[in-house]
């Protein structure tokens, strides 16, 4: 159902934590008691008001009274507002403005591009350390201005904005330690360099679904890009060659990866992908939120040096005469078929008479009666089965159970099967 336009922030926070939607109860919430008001006042006498505020997809499209905001909101540290109709910043200002803890802010999918940011609206904003901008077609300006303005921004979300090109700040972020910026349409390596110029200090960049092509740079300028890089998600992007993968090595403090969904890795097997990739990515810990441990790195290592061991010299990757250096070089791997045994020969002894005979093992005891009633002409109600292991020390083993699957036994060539005429 629709929400009705033109509602305030503050109106809504009234109607969702009123006594009657939101019972107080002691813990993490707060009971926040204002005075007597004039009459026609919205304000409510009492209010069970969280620190975390939850208004998303409320209808929202402004403030209301700032002085109601400062006395309700004084405690809050986080707050939701996304999925409303705030198009205006000086709006989201007035709010803002008026919660002098807050933390983290969510304004994902508000038509917040309908206005200008001014650094004046910006300022108020400045002790955010969590901002969520996805979906709101935030230009880069916007971007801009609100980088200047909150220096202690430790975690930025720009999902869902269509940016299909970078524009670099004035001014490096110092203090941005996450980037989420997933969901765009940057395709070329140049608009994400500009990322390790404008945010040094990057300790998470999430590329997700971006049609990321190749990583066009050399080692050295990697490391200088982004020399504090610890993971990287480039889930679902266009990467399709292995040099792309060798290069993500340039970063010197990168331990975590992602890389599920690339065109490069679409003809291999799952083991393959993964043995592979952390075989030619000697320093990460973590591979698509797997640990990666000691034993399964050498596995993957080890694998790597078979795997290339046959290929021409001008295909083999120089990663494979590193670990040939680490490992010497490996001896491939004995094929063992693993698959049951179908069939065995074995010896059929009746009284005096010996007969090799081919012998199913998927049938069972009593199958194998039939199958041998022409042979010792016995009926298979009159016949006793004794099964003798070549290798076993304690003789031969009844064959009793007329349902039991031969392959069950062990039976293998050379075995003996003993049939006696059952005594009354």
């Amino acid at each position: 159902m629709d929400q009705p336009s033109g509602r305030s922030f503050m109106q809504v926070l009234c109607e969702k934590y009123s006594p009657e939607n939101f019972p107080y109860r002691r813990g993490p919430g707060m009971g926040v008691h204002v005075p007597a008001t004039p009459q026609g006042s919205p304000m409510k006498d009492r209010l069970n008001l969280p620190s975390v505020l939850v208004l998303n997809s409320c209808g929202i499209t402004c403030a209301g009274d700032e002085n109601e905001i400062a006395a309700f909101c004084a405690h809050v540290f986080e707050l939701d507002l996304s999925d409303n109709k705030l198009e205006d910043w000086h709006e989201v200002s007035k709010i803002v403005s008026n919660v002098p803890h807050l933390e983290f802010l969510n304004l994902s999918s508000n038509p917040l591009s309908l206005s200008v940011l001014e650094r004046s609206c910006a300022g108020s904003f400045a002790g955010v350390r969590k901002l969520v901008l996805n979906n709101s077609k935030a230009s880069w300006e916007t971007v801009h201005t609100i980088l200047q303005e909150l220096p202690d921004l430790e975690e930025l979300f720009l999902c869902l904005n269509d940016y299909e090109t970078v524009s670099c700040s004035p001014v490096c972020c110092q203090s941005l330690k996450l980037l989420h910026i997933t969901d765009n349409n940057l395709q070329d390596w140049t608009e994400i360099r500009k990322l390790g110029i404008m945010f040094p200090s990057l300790d998470t960049l999430i590329l997700a679904n971006n049609n990321l092509t190749t990583i066009e740079e050399s080692e050295d300028s990697l490391a200088r890009l982004f020399p504090n890089l610890r993971s990287i998600n480039l889930h679902k992007s266009g990467l399709h060659c292995w040099e792309d993968i060798d290069k993500l090595n340039s970063f010197p403090k990168l331990k975590e990866v992602k890389l599920l969904g690339i065109p490069l890795l679409q003809s291999y097997t799952t083991e393959e992908r993964r043995k592979l990739l952390i075989a030619r990515l000697p320093s990460i810990t973590k591979l698509n939120g797997s640990i990666v441990a000691d034993g399964e790195r050498e596995d993957s290592e080890r694998f790597f040096i078979r795997y290339y061991m046959e290929f021409p010299e001008e295909e083999v990757p120089c990663r494979y005469h590193e670990l040939v250096t680490k490992y010497g070089k490996l001896e491939p791997l004995a094929v063992v078929d693993l698959r049951p045994q179908s069939s065995a020969k074995v010896e059929v002894h009746f009284q005096d008479k010996v007969e090799e005979m081919s012998i199913r093992l998927d049938q069972t005891v009593a199958e194998l009666k039939k199958h041998l009633k022409t042979v010792v002409q016995l009926s298979t109600s009159n016949m006793l089965l004794f099964y003798l292991d070549q290798e076993a020390p304690f003789g031969p083993e009844e064959m009793k159970y007329s349902s039991r699957a031969l392959h069950s036994y062990g039976i293998r060539d050379g075995d003996k099967i003993y049939v006696e005429p059952r005594t009354k």
